[in-house]
């Protein structure tokens, strides 16, 4: 990872699998390769696979369950994306909660595998405690805000001004804002007020342009980052 880290979310949207899917990833990865700025795209286990073969940009797994392998039905374990291609995970995002010893033991094994990690908090009180853990990043996003349109960085600023101090008890461990981003306004504050980059979803996957869209964001976090 590298700032500005940029996530783009899937999640279930019917943007997100399918022709549609894919039509969605290769209008990030060609902002990605126009901009020469790195957008992660978190897709369904479904999409692993064939993104992963389709596009150049990092394709991240949506959640991984901290169960080993054996009698799990249902389970999407570390093993299971990796091998399908994937170069990491969210985990914990408010839409699919982690136990955290579950957690801890996702977390283990994804670094042996090799696998990037980002996990998800839902308030600033919880960084440093899961930056102990030594994930690549930690996203926060007060829930009440995602899929708002309503930002972080314009409702509630002090979140993101918090989890940077928090942030900063740990070590080599990135800070991510999230919820309700919408504007390169939005980005553009967030990043200025200490975040190394953003995770977006229903603005890009529901937007009718979601090139411009993607663009905008794009931009304005590169700004920020240049004045930083």
């Amino acid at each position: 990872m590298k700032p500005p880290i940029i996530i783009v979310n899937f999640k279930a949207y019917e943007t997100s699998y399918g022709k549609r899917g894919l039509e969605m990833a290769k209008i990030l990865e060609k902002v990605s390769i126009e901009t020469s700025t790195e957008i992660i795209i978190s897709v369904p286990a479904t999409m692993i696979s064939r993104l992963a073969q389709e596009v150049t940009i990092p394709v991240y797994a949506q959640h991984v369950d901290g169960v080993s392998e054996g009698a799990h039905t249902g389970a999407v374990t570390p093993e299971h994306i990796k091998d399908a291609g994937a170069r990491g995970s969210l985990l914990n995002h408010s839409e699919k909660r982690v136990r955290m010893d579950e957690l801890d033991d996702a977390l283990k094994r994804m670094k042996k595998l090799g696998l990037e990690s980002v996990i998800c908090v839902d308030r600033y009180e919880l960084v440093a405690p899961m930056g102990l853990l030594k994930p690549g990043a930690v996203l926060v996003e007060p829930p009440e805000l995602i899929g708002s349109g309503v930002s972080v960085s314009k409702a509630r600023p002090e979140v993101i001004t918090n989890a940077v101090n928090e942030i900063r008890k740990v070590e080599d461990v990135y800070l991510i804002a999230g919820a309700g981003i919408t504007t390169g306004e939005d980005v553009y504050v967030a990043i200025k007020l200490g975040s190394d980059g953003f995770g977006v979803a229903s603005a890009v996957m529901k937007a009718k342009d979601p090139q411009k869209v993607i663009q905008d964001l794009v931009l304005n976090a590169i700004r920020a980052m240049e004045e930083k």
